[in-house]
Protein backbone atom coordinates (compact mmCIF):
# COMPACT_ATOMS: atom_id res chain seq x y z
CA UNK A 1 0.00 0.00 0.00
CA UNK A 2 1.28 3.44 -0.84
CA UNK A 3 2.31 5.90 1.83
CA UNK A 4 -0.25 8.53 2.84
CA UNK A 5 -0.41 11.53 0.54
CA UNK A 6 0.19 14.70 2.53
CA UNK A 7 -1.75 16.63 -0.12
CA UNK A 8 -5.01 14.83 0.60
CA UNK A 9 -8.03 17.12 0.67
CA UNK A 10 -9.38 17.30 4.26
CA UNK A 11 -12.73 15.63 4.81
CA UNK A 12 -14.14 19.04 5.70
CA UNK A 13 -13.50 20.10 2.09
CA UNK A 14 -14.52 16.82 0.45
CA UNK A 15 -17.73 17.94 -1.28
CA UNK A 16 -19.27 14.50 -1.75
CA UNK A 17 -18.46 13.27 1.73
CA UNK A 18 -19.89 16.44 3.25
CA UNK A 19 -23.08 16.11 1.18
CA UNK A 20 -23.55 12.54 2.39
CA UNK A 21 -22.70 13.41 6.00
CA UNK A 22 -24.96 16.45 6.26
CA UNK A 23 -27.82 14.69 4.47
CA UNK A 24 -27.66 11.76 6.84
CA UNK A 25 -27.22 13.93 9.92
CA UNK A 26 -30.52 15.54 8.93
CA UNK A 27 -32.25 12.22 8.15
CA UNK A 28 -31.01 10.46 11.30
CA UNK A 29 -32.20 13.36 13.45
CA UNK A 30 -35.66 13.00 11.93
CA UNK A 31 -35.67 9.22 12.34
CA UNK A 32 -34.76 9.46 16.03
CA UNK A 33 -37.41 12.11 16.62
CA UNK A 34 -40.14 10.07 14.94
CA UNK A 35 -39.01 6.78 16.54
CA UNK A 36 -39.29 8.36 19.99
CA UNK A 37 -42.66 9.96 19.22
CA UNK A 38 -44.21 7.03 17.32
CA UNK A 39 -45.32 4.88 20.30
CA UNK A 40 -46.63 8.00 22.06
CA UNK A 41 -48.71 8.94 19.02
CA UNK A 42 -50.06 5.40 18.58
CA UNK A 43 -50.99 5.31 22.26
CA UNK A 44 -52.66 8.74 22.01
CA UNK A 45 -54.65 7.72 18.93
CA UNK A 46 -55.63 4.18 19.95
CA UNK A 47 -55.13 3.99 23.71
CA UNK A 48 -53.56 0.56 23.12
CA UNK A 49 -50.05 -0.32 24.32
CA UNK A 50 -50.26 -3.44 22.14
CA UNK A 51 -50.73 -1.24 19.05
CA UNK A 52 -47.65 0.77 20.02
CA UNK A 53 -45.68 -2.43 20.30
CA UNK A 54 -47.01 -3.61 16.94
CA UNK A 55 -45.85 -0.43 15.19
CA UNK A 56 -42.34 -0.49 16.68
CA UNK A 57 -42.13 -4.25 16.20
CA UNK A 58 -43.00 -3.83 12.51
CA UNK A 59 -40.15 -1.36 12.07
CA UNK A 60 -37.62 -3.77 13.61
CA UNK A 61 -39.04 -6.83 11.89
CA UNK A 62 -38.86 -5.28 8.43
CA UNK A 63 -35.23 -4.31 8.94
CA UNK A 64 -34.39 -7.91 9.83
CA UNK A 65 -36.50 -9.52 7.09
CA UNK A 66 -35.19 -7.24 4.35
CA UNK A 67 -31.60 -7.04 5.65
CA UNK A 68 -29.95 -9.77 3.55
CA UNK A 69 -31.84 -9.04 0.29
CA UNK A 70 -31.19 -5.31 0.83
CA UNK A 71 -27.44 -5.89 1.00
CA UNK A 72 -27.55 -7.86 -2.26
CA UNK A 73 -29.68 -5.17 -3.92
CA UNK A 74 -27.19 -2.49 -2.81
CA UNK A 75 -24.57 -4.41 -4.81
CA UNK A 76 -26.87 -4.90 -7.80
CA UNK A 77 -28.58 -1.52 -8.11
CA UNK A 78 -27.18 1.97 -8.59
CA UNK A 79 -26.29 2.99 -5.04
CA UNK A 80 -27.03 6.67 -5.46
CA UNK A 81 -30.49 5.79 -6.72
CA UNK A 82 -31.01 3.57 -3.66
CA UNK A 83 -30.00 6.39 -1.31
CA UNK A 84 -32.19 8.98 -3.02
CA UNK A 85 -35.26 6.75 -3.34
CA UNK A 86 -35.03 5.64 0.31
CA UNK A 87 -35.08 9.26 1.46
CA UNK A 88 -37.99 10.03 -0.89
CA UNK A 89 -39.95 7.05 0.45
CA UNK A 90 -39.42 8.09 4.06
CA UNK A 91 -40.41 11.69 3.30
CA UNK A 92 -43.63 10.49 1.61
CA UNK A 93 -44.41 8.14 4.51
CA UNK A 94 -43.86 10.92 7.06
CA UNK A 95 -45.96 13.30 4.97
CA UNK A 96 -48.84 10.83 4.80
CA UNK A 97 -48.79 10.49 8.59
CA UNK A 98 -48.70 14.27 9.03
CA UNK A 99 -51.84 14.61 6.92
CA UNK A 100 -53.59 11.70 8.65
CA UNK A 101 -52.88 13.15 12.10
CA UNK A 102 -53.83 16.66 11.00
CA UNK A 103 -57.19 15.45 9.62
CA UNK A 104 -57.60 13.06 12.59
CA UNK A 105 -57.97 10.00 10.37
CA UNK A 106 -54.85 8.07 11.43
CA UNK A 107 -55.43 4.33 11.77
CA UNK A 108 -53.34 1.45 13.08
CA UNK A 109 -52.92 -0.15 9.61
CA UNK A 110 -51.72 3.18 8.21
CA UNK A 111 -49.21 3.63 11.04
CA UNK A 112 -48.01 0.04 10.64
CA UNK A 113 -47.49 0.72 6.92
CA UNK A 114 -45.46 3.86 7.72
CA UNK A 115 -43.37 1.85 10.19
CA UNK A 116 -42.80 -0.82 7.51
CA UNK A 117 -41.60 1.83 5.04
CA UNK A 118 -39.18 3.20 7.65
CA UNK A 119 -37.81 -0.27 8.37
CA UNK A 120 -37.44 -1.24 4.70
CA UNK A 121 -35.81 2.08 3.81
CA UNK A 122 -33.32 1.74 6.66
CA UNK A 123 -32.49 -1.84 5.63
CA UNK A 124 -31.80 -0.70 2.06
CA UNK A 125 -30.08 2.57 2.87
CA UNK A 126 -27.51 1.46 5.43
CA UNK A 127 -25.60 -1.13 3.34
CA UNK A 128 -25.74 1.17 0.31
CA UNK A 129 -24.28 4.05 2.32
CA UNK A 130 -21.56 1.88 3.87
CA UNK A 131 -20.60 0.48 0.48
CA UNK A 132 -20.48 4.00 -0.94
CA UNK A 133 -18.13 5.45 1.68
CA UNK A 134 -14.85 3.93 0.35
CA UNK A 135 -15.66 5.48 -3.03
CA UNK A 136 -15.98 8.95 -1.53
CA UNK A 137 -12.86 9.18 0.64
CA UNK A 138 -9.25 8.03 0.16
CA UNK A 139 -8.06 4.90 1.93
CA UNK A 140 -5.93 6.99 4.29
CA UNK A 141 -9.00 8.88 5.52
CA UNK A 142 -11.47 6.01 5.67
CA UNK A 143 -10.97 5.31 9.40
CA UNK A 144 -11.53 8.97 10.26
CA UNK A 145 -14.66 9.06 8.07
CA UNK A 146 -16.02 5.94 9.79
CA UNK A 147 -15.51 7.47 13.24
CA UNK A 148 -17.08 10.79 12.20
CA UNK A 149 -20.09 8.91 10.84
CA UNK A 150 -20.39 7.14 14.18
CA UNK A 151 -20.29 10.49 15.97
CA UNK A 152 -23.08 11.66 13.66
CA UNK A 153 -25.24 8.73 14.73
CA UNK A 154 -24.67 9.29 18.45
CA UNK A 155 -25.34 13.02 18.11
CA UNK A 156 -28.55 12.44 16.15
CA UNK A 157 -29.70 9.93 18.76
CA UNK A 158 -29.08 12.35 21.62
CA UNK A 159 -30.69 15.37 19.95
CA UNK A 160 -33.51 13.38 18.40
CA UNK A 161 -34.54 11.69 21.64
CA UNK A 162 -34.48 14.98 23.52
CA UNK A 163 -36.35 16.83 20.77
CA UNK A 164 -38.91 14.06 20.27
CA UNK A 165 -40.51 14.54 23.66
CA UNK A 166 -40.47 18.33 23.38
CA UNK A 167 -41.98 18.34 19.89
CA UNK A 168 -44.65 15.83 20.88
CA UNK A 169 -45.64 18.15 23.72
CA UNK A 170 -46.23 20.89 21.12
CA UNK A 171 -48.59 18.66 19.16
CA UNK A 172 -48.78 15.05 18.06
CA UNK A 173 -48.27 16.03 14.41
CA UNK A 174 -45.15 18.15 15.04
CA UNK A 175 -42.50 15.37 15.36
CA UNK A 176 -43.55 13.90 12.02
CA UNK A 177 -43.66 17.28 10.34
CA UNK A 178 -40.03 17.76 11.43
CA UNK A 179 -39.27 14.23 10.19
CA UNK A 180 -40.76 15.15 6.81
CA UNK A 181 -38.58 18.26 6.62
CA UNK A 182 -35.36 16.43 7.59
CA UNK A 183 -35.90 13.66 5.01
CA UNK A 184 -36.71 16.24 2.35
CA UNK A 185 -33.42 18.03 3.13
CA UNK A 186 -31.58 14.69 2.91
CA UNK A 187 -33.30 13.86 -0.39
CA UNK A 188 -32.33 17.20 -1.95
CA UNK A 189 -28.75 16.94 -0.71
CA UNK A 190 -28.27 13.43 -2.10
CA UNK A 191 -29.46 14.55 -5.54
CA UNK A 192 -26.17 16.47 -5.87
CA UNK A 193 -24.00 13.55 -4.72
CA UNK A 194 -21.47 12.37 -7.29
CA UNK A 195 -20.39 8.75 -7.22
CA UNK A 196 -18.01 6.80 -9.45
CA UNK A 197 -19.80 4.74 -12.07
CA UNK A 198 -20.67 1.25 -10.86
CA UNK A 199 -19.94 -1.64 -13.17
CA UNK A 200 -22.92 -3.92 -12.69
CA UNK A 201 -24.29 -6.74 -14.81
CA UNK A 202 -28.02 -7.11 -15.28
CA UNK A 203 -29.25 -10.30 -13.67
CA UNK A 204 -32.73 -11.81 -13.28
CA UNK A 205 -34.34 -11.33 -9.90
CA UNK A 206 -34.35 -15.10 -9.48
CA UNK A 207 -30.60 -15.00 -8.98
CA UNK A 208 -30.90 -12.73 -5.94
CA UNK A 209 -30.92 -15.73 -3.59
CA UNK A 210 -27.61 -16.93 -5.00
CA UNK A 211 -26.14 -13.45 -4.59
CA UNK A 212 -27.22 -13.41 -0.94
CA UNK A 213 -25.59 -16.80 -0.38
CA UNK A 214 -22.39 -15.49 -2.01
CA UNK A 215 -22.34 -12.58 0.42
CA UNK A 216 -22.93 -14.74 3.48
CA UNK A 217 -20.27 -17.19 2.30
CA UNK A 218 -17.80 -14.33 1.76
CA UNK A 219 -18.19 -13.06 5.31
CA UNK A 220 -17.99 -16.56 6.76
CA UNK A 221 -14.78 -17.37 4.86
CA UNK A 222 -12.95 -14.33 6.29
CA UNK A 223 -11.82 -15.60 9.68
CA UNK A 224 -11.34 -12.15 11.34
CA UNK A 225 -14.80 -11.05 10.21
CA UNK A 226 -16.44 -14.33 11.18
CA UNK A 227 -14.87 -14.44 14.64
CA UNK A 228 -15.53 -10.79 15.37
CA UNK A 229 -19.14 -11.03 14.22
CA UNK A 230 -19.87 -14.04 16.44
CA UNK A 231 -18.30 -12.38 19.50
CA UNK A 232 -20.11 -9.09 18.80
CA UNK A 233 -23.46 -10.90 18.54
CA UNK A 234 -22.91 -12.58 21.91
CA UNK A 235 -21.81 -9.32 23.51
CA UNK A 236 -24.84 -7.44 22.13
CA UNK A 237 -27.15 -10.21 23.34
CA UNK A 238 -25.96 -10.00 26.94
CA UNK A 239 -25.52 -6.23 27.03
CA UNK A 240 -28.98 -5.38 25.65
CA UNK A 241 -30.46 -7.83 28.18
CA UNK A 242 -28.43 -6.13 30.93
CA UNK A 243 -29.60 -2.68 29.81
CA UNK A 244 -33.27 -3.61 30.15
CA UNK A 245 -32.65 -5.23 33.54
CA UNK A 246 -30.87 -2.13 34.86
CA UNK A 247 -33.72 0.14 33.74
CA UNK A 248 -36.20 -2.10 35.58
CA UNK A 249 -33.87 -2.26 38.59
CA UNK A 250 -33.68 1.54 38.71
CA UNK A 251 -37.47 1.79 38.63
CA UNK A 252 -37.77 -0.72 41.47
CA UNK A 253 -35.40 1.44 43.50
CA UNK A 254 -37.70 4.45 42.93
CA UNK A 255 -35.11 6.33 40.89
CA UNK A 256 -36.95 9.36 39.42
CA UNK A 257 -37.94 9.07 35.78
CA UNK A 258 -35.84 12.14 34.93
CA UNK A 259 -32.72 10.48 36.33
CA UNK A 260 -33.46 7.30 34.37
CA UNK A 261 -33.72 9.42 31.22
CA UNK A 262 -30.36 11.03 31.95
CA UNK A 263 -28.89 7.61 32.67
CA UNK A 264 -30.03 6.30 29.28
CA UNK A 265 -28.84 9.43 27.47
CA UNK A 266 -25.35 9.09 28.93
CA UNK A 267 -24.78 5.99 26.80
CA UNK A 268 -25.06 8.32 23.83
CA UNK A 269 -22.80 10.92 25.45
CA UNK A 270 -20.12 8.30 26.11
CA UNK A 271 -20.44 6.98 22.57
CA UNK A 272 -20.19 10.49 21.11
CA UNK A 273 -17.06 11.29 23.12
CA UNK A 274 -15.59 7.92 22.17
CA UNK A 275 -16.33 8.53 18.48
CA UNK A 276 -14.58 11.91 18.63
CA UNK A 277 -11.57 10.29 20.30
CA UNK A 278 -11.59 7.24 17.99
CA UNK A 279 -9.25 8.63 15.28
CA UNK A 280 -6.57 9.34 17.91
CA UNK A 281 -7.06 6.01 19.69
CA UNK A 282 -7.08 4.30 16.31
CA UNK A 283 -3.52 5.57 15.75
CA UNK A 284 -2.19 5.05 19.28
CA UNK A 285 -3.30 1.53 20.19
CA UNK A 286 -3.30 -1.77 18.35
CA UNK A 287 -6.52 -3.25 16.95
CA UNK A 288 -6.32 -6.17 19.37
CA UNK A 289 -6.08 -3.87 22.41
CA UNK A 290 -8.97 -1.68 21.26
CA UNK A 291 -11.22 -4.70 20.59
CA UNK A 292 -10.38 -6.75 23.69
CA UNK A 293 -10.64 -3.67 25.93
CA UNK A 294 -14.31 -3.22 25.04
CA UNK A 295 -15.24 -6.65 26.36
CA UNK A 296 -13.27 -6.37 29.60
CA UNK A 297 -14.43 -2.82 30.32
CA UNK A 298 -18.03 -3.97 30.07
CA UNK A 299 -17.32 -7.06 32.15
CA UNK A 300 -15.72 -4.90 34.86
CA UNK A 301 -18.33 -2.13 34.93
CA UNK A 302 -21.62 -4.03 34.65
CA UNK A 303 -21.56 -5.51 38.21
CA UNK A 304 -20.95 -2.03 39.67
CA UNK A 305 -24.56 -1.17 38.80
CA UNK A 306 -25.59 -3.26 41.81
CA UNK A 307 -23.76 -0.84 44.11
CA UNK A 308 -25.03 2.43 42.62
CA UNK A 309 -28.48 3.82 43.44
CA UNK A 310 -28.18 7.25 41.81
CA UNK A 311 -29.41 7.57 38.24
CA UNK A 312 -26.81 10.27 37.59
CA UNK A 313 -23.91 8.11 38.80
CA UNK A 314 -25.30 5.21 36.81
CA UNK A 315 -25.25 7.50 33.79
CA UNK A 316 -21.55 8.20 34.33
CA UNK A 317 -21.00 4.45 34.46
CA UNK A 318 -22.95 4.00 31.23
CA UNK A 319 -20.87 6.72 29.56
CA UNK A 320 -17.72 4.84 30.55
CA UNK A 321 -19.11 1.64 29.06
CA UNK A 322 -19.89 3.33 25.75
CA UNK A 323 -16.63 5.30 25.46
CA UNK A 324 -14.49 2.36 24.32
CA UNK A 325 -16.90 1.08 21.66
CA UNK A 326 -16.29 3.55 18.79
CA UNK A 327 -12.52 3.02 18.61
CA UNK A 328 -12.99 -0.73 18.27
CA UNK A 329 -15.85 -0.30 15.82
CA UNK A 330 -13.75 2.08 13.73
CA UNK A 331 -10.95 -0.47 13.51
CA UNK A 332 -13.29 -3.32 12.64
CA UNK A 333 -15.50 -1.41 10.22
CA UNK A 334 -12.58 0.14 8.34
CA UNK A 335 -10.90 -3.24 8.00
CA UNK A 336 -14.14 -4.79 6.74
CA UNK A 337 -14.61 -2.16 4.05
CA UNK A 338 -11.01 -2.33 2.84
CA UNK A 339 -10.96 -6.12 2.85
CA UNK A 340 -14.19 -6.54 0.90
CA UNK A 341 -14.36 -6.02 -2.88
CA UNK A 342 -16.68 -3.20 -3.91
CA UNK A 343 -19.16 -5.56 -5.56
CA UNK A 344 -19.66 -7.35 -2.20
CA UNK A 345 -19.71 -4.39 0.19
CA UNK A 346 -23.48 -4.06 0.19
CA UNK A 347 -23.88 -7.69 1.14
CA UNK A 348 -21.26 -7.29 3.85
CA UNK A 349 -23.38 -4.50 5.36
CA UNK A 350 -26.52 -6.59 5.04
CA UNK A 351 -25.02 -9.61 6.80
CA UNK A 352 -23.55 -7.55 9.63
CA UNK A 353 -26.74 -5.56 10.03
CA UNK A 354 -28.86 -8.69 10.36
CA UNK A 355 -26.41 -10.25 12.84
CA UNK A 356 -26.47 -7.23 15.15
CA UNK A 357 -30.22 -6.80 14.63
CA UNK A 358 -30.94 -10.36 15.75
CA UNK A 359 -28.86 -9.83 18.88
CA UNK A 360 -30.54 -6.49 19.53
CA UNK A 361 -33.97 -8.11 19.27
CA UNK A 362 -33.16 -11.23 21.29
CA UNK A 363 -31.34 -9.32 24.05
CA UNK A 364 -34.36 -7.52 25.53
CA UNK A 365 -36.32 -10.78 25.29
CA UNK A 366 -33.57 -12.51 27.27
CA UNK A 367 -33.61 -9.68 29.81
CA UNK A 368 -37.36 -10.04 30.22
CA UNK A 369 -37.07 -13.80 30.79
CA UNK A 370 -34.31 -13.30 33.37
CA UNK A 371 -36.40 -10.73 35.23
CA UNK A 372 -39.37 -13.10 35.25
CA UNK A 373 -37.38 -16.03 36.65
CA UNK A 374 -34.72 -14.32 38.81
CA UNK A 375 -34.38 -11.32 41.05
CA UNK A 376 -32.79 -8.23 39.49
CA UNK A 377 -29.43 -8.60 41.22
CA UNK A 378 -29.02 -12.20 40.08
CA UNK A 379 -30.13 -11.28 36.55
CA UNK A 380 -27.41 -8.58 36.42
CA UNK A 381 -24.82 -11.12 37.55
CA UNK A 382 -25.97 -13.61 34.88
CA UNK A 383 -25.44 -10.96 32.19
CA UNK A 384 -22.09 -9.98 33.70
CA UNK A 385 -20.99 -13.62 33.68
CA UNK A 386 -22.03 -13.94 30.04
CA UNK A 387 -20.08 -10.81 29.08
CA UNK A 388 -17.02 -12.00 31.03
CA UNK A 389 -17.09 -15.38 29.27
CA UNK A 390 -17.25 -13.66 25.89
CA UNK A 391 -14.36 -11.41 26.98
CA UNK A 392 -12.34 -14.50 27.89
CA UNK A 393 -13.17 -16.06 24.52
CA UNK A 394 -12.01 -12.90 22.73
CA UNK A 395 -8.79 -12.77 24.75
CA UNK A 396 -7.96 -16.41 24.04
CA UNK A 397 -8.77 -16.16 20.33
CA UNK A 398 -5.55 -16.08 18.25
CA UNK A 399 -7.51 -14.42 15.44
CA UNK A 400 -8.58 -11.46 17.57
CA UNK A 401 -5.29 -11.19 19.47
CA UNK A 402 -3.66 -10.72 16.08
CA UNK A 403 -6.46 -8.73 14.45
CA UNK A 404 -4.90 -6.94 11.45
CA UNK A 405 -4.64 -3.19 11.15
CA UNK A 406 -7.05 -1.80 8.55
CA UNK A 407 -4.18 -0.73 6.31
CA UNK A 408 -3.13 -4.39 6.05
CA UNK A 409 -6.24 -5.19 3.99
CA UNK A 410 -6.53 -4.13 0.35
CA UNK A 411 -8.47 -5.38 -2.63
CA UNK A 412 -7.29 -5.43 -6.21
CA UNK A 413 -9.35 -4.24 -9.14
CA UNK A 414 -10.49 -7.82 -9.80
CA UNK A 415 -11.70 -8.24 -6.24
CA UNK A 416 -8.86 -10.53 -5.11
CA UNK A 417 -7.89 -9.91 -1.53
CA UNK A 418 -4.41 -9.18 -0.27
CA UNK A 419 -3.90 -9.41 3.49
Amino acid sequence: MSSPDTRLVPLSRNRNYQLLWVSQASAELGVNISTFAFPLVVLAVTGSPAASGLVLGTMSAMRLLIGLPAGALADRWNRKAVLVLCEAAQAIAAGSLVLALWWDVATVPHMVAVAAVIGIAAALFEPAEEATLPNLVPVEQLGTAVSINAARGYLAQLLGTAAGGFLFALGRVVPFLVDLITHTIAFLGLLFLRLPKQERKNAPIGKLGGEIVTGVRWVWQQRPLRTMALCAVLLNLFFTAFYLIVIILAQSRNVPAGEIGVMAAMLGVGGLLGALAAPLLHRLISPAVSIIAVFWVLAALTPLTLLIHSGYLMGVLFAGMAFTLPAANTTIHTYQLLLTPDELRGRLGGVMGVATGVAGTAGPALGGVLMETLDAQTAVLVCTTGIALVALLVTLSPTLRNFPRPDEATTTEKGQVNV
